[in-house]
């Protein structure tokens, strides 16, 4: 079985300091909670940024600011800036990152109802267009589906020759509007993807350990951070995205998984080595 990749998601566009007071918003926050996941066992950091105020942007500038002061103390971490943004961007707001070159990036497959009026849009014209900027810059998508609609359009768009193999897909587990995070739910998108394809699971909230546990056992790899969890147990609150790794680190060793470095990432990804 292969390695277990980490990812953390050390702050999103949604959660706030009111939902726990380690969330990260400036440059010195950030810097100080992905190296906090990276001493835990994380290889991949997936970023979203903010302003001081916590107000999420896409500005490449504050993106290159964190990415810059992540890479100084984490010189050989796996960065994957979000081109989900934050409800309401324009879609060349959102792609702002991928000017950056990164080594990997997010493409969402699908539209979402966040809940009340929150609509994420991803029409299938989005989806080429992430894709086909993606594949010109060498960025590798990691595609994230919220449901199994967007697994089939993500199949599609590869038949159409605008995603590539090995496809990695990341499956969002219990959002508002998305697929339920129960183990069904896990086990139909795990068995609707290809069989070179690789996988991340995210889960939300009370689902984030369970799926975790159940990527782990399968072969799979995990997301767990803020974004999608501020709690490491039931009405306790983390102290760090290093916190939410290190449970997840434990949970892979109770089943004899070992951890990824970020090397050994970038090798079950097809990520070129970093020099």
């Amino acid at each position: 079985m292969e390695k277990l990749i980490i990812t953390a998601a050390i702050c999103g566009a949604e959660v706030l300091k009111e939902h726990n007071p380690a969330v990260p918003y400036t440059v010195e926050e950030c810097v100080r909670e992905a190296k906090a996941a990276y001493d835990a066992g994380a290889s991949i950091i997936h970023l979203h940024v903010r302003y001081d105020d916590g107000t999420p942007t896409q500005d490449k500038n504050r993106f290159k600011a964190v990415m810059d002061a992540i890479y100084k103390v984490c010189p050989d971490v796996i960065i994957q800036p979000s081109t989900g943004g934050a409800v309401g961007m324009t879609d060349d707001e959102r792609l702002q990152p991928t000017e950056l070159n990164p080594e990997m990036a997010t493409l969402d497959c699908g539209t979402l109802n966040f809940g009340g009026d929150e609509v994420f849009m991803n029409t299938e014209n989005t989806i080429k267009y992430f894709a086909e900027r993606m594949n010109e810059r060498g960025i590798k998508p990691e595609l994230e589906v919220f449901d199994k609609s967007m697994i089939d359009m993500a199949l599609r768009l590869h038949k159409k020759g605008f995603i590539k193999t090995p496809m990695h897909f990341d499956f969002v587990m219990g959002v508002n509007g998305g697929i339920s995070g129960e183990l069904r739910d896990f086990v139909f998108l795990r068995g609707s993807i290809p069989a070179d394809a690789t996988y991340t699971v995210a889960g939300i909230g009370r689902y984030e350990f369970p799926l975790a546990a159940a990527a782990i056992i399968d072969g799979g790899h995990v997301r767990v951070g803020f974004e999608d969890n501020v709690f490491v147990s039931k009405g306790v609150l983390a102290k760090s995205n290093g916190e939410l790794v290190e449970k997840v680190v434990r949970i892979a060793r109770e089943f004899g998984r070992e951890i990824a470095t970020p090397a050994e990432a970038r090798q079950i990804l097809g990520l070129k080595a970093k020099v």
